[in-house]
């Protein structure tokens, strides 16, 4: 039950019931008092530590805002620039919702911490007054009514008169005040419903405006937050592509350096210990140096550096070499010595030490000393661009349209080693080419002939898209408008050797079909692009810098994919410019507003999650049950985990699996 009522009746009685009613309702008064003031003292609470997260927002999107990724080589796919602005447009969709934030901080204090001090102070405040009055005024009713009644009934009468006109006069005073208190404590009990309530009211509102105004950000965000989703599975796969071309580059270094080493203007470059003559009583010391050596001019420079004192570079010294011999042994107590004389110096050697014995013969060869040394080369032959090569292809081609053209990772999941070098050494024979049946026999796997493909076109001299015209592919890919991509890649098709146009135009007008089944083969263009990047186009000198440029192979075959009626079956532009270089400086992206607009490109998504099927003859191995493969949307939402087994790629019981870096860089489920 709740409190009872207080009667204006039971003022006049103040019975002891009255009284409690009356400590009843101020014991209820003083605790919403209590509660006010702890609401209170929670509210201002709230502010600060809202101040101090919208502080430390603010912190982070300042962060996020002033960060800037660098990237290896001078160019970046689409895909890396929207990355890249993408911690900028994250900076602005917190700075957004942070402004929200300090509003609701504002109403807060507005609508929740101003009102109900308000009616703290005004009504619960008067009303501890008047009970200030009300006591004061009891007691002073009592203590006059005892002196009253303890008067003597021998004072004269007009005394006696006197006094009850004072008791009386007093008594009604006491009544009013009273009544007014009692008006005022259910008055107070029936305000502060609305009172207390109606500011939290309001306090929730602007809650609520906030989190609407939270959610319509997010929600304007979302377009852009599932672009970017793509771009970062883009660049994923991208990377795993590159990092299995940059290991195997690694390792190809790893077992013979100097079959690998980069192309430059210099003869020769390294580090070597240059002897210093010193006074008499020091004798001489040796400081290391970076030396360069151009034997067309015959300039020497070398360059003191100390990699145990921090990396520093001291003064560069060049000058113009006249020869180099060979010092032994006998004439001084170090090993793999030789002599260099300047041609500013004359009869004044400079003694160098080189690493070791090998290195001093490189050096001496390149310097024209007295030892020489052979260069080996290696060479691969392969496969040509002759009649059996179309033949090749033409059958391959019409085997995978004609019964493998919906296979779920086609020309992703690899054949065996065994059948597919077995099947390639049937088609390149002319005696046995035409006799292979691949459109009608089950002998032949899909899988056995979409590698047999790739292992074909991998074997050329050289690549499809040929070597003198690589740069020039690679550089519309890394800047440029749509429009002038395609273009450029038009132009220069057009540039090919008529039988690499001619190869090229039957394998993208085959590739375009393939990706019209995407829904059921999962192939996309980009998937497509990641595969066929590296087996089209390839730099004639194998770096880390050319590997960088995979990710721009894999957009020009996308190019070609995407417009190959454009491209093969109409001239290009005869007034239409070299390409020309990217700018050092990327481009910002482009405000969200632009894309939602439709103005930017989209690429496909690209699907890797397979299972490869390893089912040889020759395999010790069961089969693997297929998994489910994932769809676009679900990769768009999350990036897969790659799964790499800890096996060399392309190795498994001890079959040999044709592998490249697009195959390589499929492998992003588990097997």
């Amino acid at each position: 039950m709740g409190l009872q009522p207080l009667e204006f009746s039971d003022c006049y009685l103040d019975s002891p019931w009255f009284r409690e009613r009356v400590r009843a309702h101020e014991a209820e008064l003083e605790k919403t008092n209590k509660f006010i003031k702890e609401l209170l003292k929670d509210g201002k609470n709230l502010i600060a530590a809202t101040k101090n997260l919208s502080a430390a927002q603010r912190k982070f999107a300042h962060s996020l805002r002033d960060f800037k990724f660098e990237f290896i080589g001078d160019a970046e796919t689409d895909d890396e620039r929207y990355i890249d602005a993408s911690l900028h447009e994250f900076s602005n969709f917190l700075k957004n919702l942070e402004e929200q934030r300090e509003i609701l901080a504002l109403s807060v204090t507005e609508t929740l911490i101003k009102p109900l001090e308000r009616f703290r102070k005004e009504q619960l405040g008067a009303v501890k007054e008047e009970k200030k009055k009300f006591d004061k005024e009891t007691e002073k009713n009592y203590s006059l009514l005892e002196k009253h009644l303890n008067l003597s009934a021998k004072k004269k009468e007009l005394q006696l008169q006197e006094a009850d006109n004072l008791v009386e006069q007093n008594r009604k005073h006491f009544y009013e005040l009273s009544l007014e208190y009692v008006c005022k404590l259910q008055e107070i009990q029936e305000r502060k419903k609305f009172e207390c309530v109606e500011p939290v009211l309001s306090f929730f509102q602007g809650l609520f405006t906030f989190y609407h105004q939270g959610y319509e950000l997010a929600k304007d965000f979302n377009h852009y937050k599932m672009a970017l989703q793509i771009n970062i599975q883009n660049t994923r796969n991208r990377f795993e592509g590159t990092r299995s071309e940059v290991e195997e580059l690694m390792n190809k270094i790893r077992r013979n350096p100097q079959e690998h080493k980069r192309a430059n203007h210099f003869t020769m470059e390294g580090y070597l210990y240059v002897q210093e003559k010193r006074p008499a009583p020091f004798g001489s010391s040796w400081v290391k140096h970076y030396c360069m050596y151009r034997k067309e001019t015959k300039k020497f420079t070398m360059i003191p550096f100390e990699h145990r004192s921090g990396g520093k570079v001291g003064d560069e010294e060049l000058f113009v070499l006249t020869y180099c011999t060979k010092r032994n042994i006998d004439t001084i107590d170090r090993r793999f010595c030789f002599d260099l004389e300047a041609s500013d110096r004359p009869g004044v050697p400079v003694t160098m030490q080189a690493f070791s014995e090998e290195d001093r013969k490189l050096w001496m060869e390149a310097l024209d000393g007295k030892e020489a040394v052979t260069t080996f080369f290696f060479c691969l032959v392969g496969a040509q661009l002759d009649k059996i090569g179309f033949t090749v292809i033409k059958k391959c081609i019409s085997a995978v349209e004609t019964r493998g053209i919906n296979d779920q990772g086609l020309y992703r999941v690899v054949g065996v080693s065994s059948k597919v070098q077995r099947l390639l050494s049937l088609l390149m024979d002319a005696k046995t080419c035409n006799e292979v049946d691949l459109e009608n026999s089950v002998d032949w796997e899909i899988k056995t002939i979409t590698s047999a493909m790739k292992q074909y076109l991998r074997s050329l001299p050289e690549p499809l898209m040929t070597y003198e015209l690589h740069g020039e592919f690679i550089v519309p890919a890394k800047s440029g408008s749509p429009e002038s991509r395609v273009n450029a890649v038009h132009f220069l098709v057009h540039k090919l050797p008529e039988k690499n146009k001619e190869m090229l135009e039957i394998l993208v007008k085959h590739l375009a079909n393939v990706s019209k089944h995407a829904k059921r083969n999962l192939m996309t263009v980009a998937n497509l692009g990641v595969v066929f990047g590296p087996t089209l186009m390839r730099p004639q000198e194998e770096t880390v810098a050319a590997i960088m440029d995979l990710k721009f192979q894999n957009i020009v075959v996308e190019i070609l994919i995407e417009n190959h009626e454009k491209i093969f079956k109409t001239l290009p532009d005869a007034t239409f410019p070299e390409p020309i270089s990217m700018p050092v400086s990327p481009p910002n992206a482009p405000p969200r507003q632009s894309r939602r607009q439709g103005q930017r490109i989209k690429r496909p998504l690209a699907v890797y999650n397979l299972c490869l099927e390893l089912d040889d003859a020759d395999s010790h191995s069961s089969p693997r049950e297929d998994t489910p493969t994932g769809s676009t949307d679900s990769l768009s939402s999350q990036s897969p985990t790659p799964a790499f087994s800890s096996s060399p790629p392309g190795l498994l019981d001890g079959n040999h699996l044709i592998m490249d870096s697009g195959d390589l860089a499929g492998w992003t489920t588990n097997l």
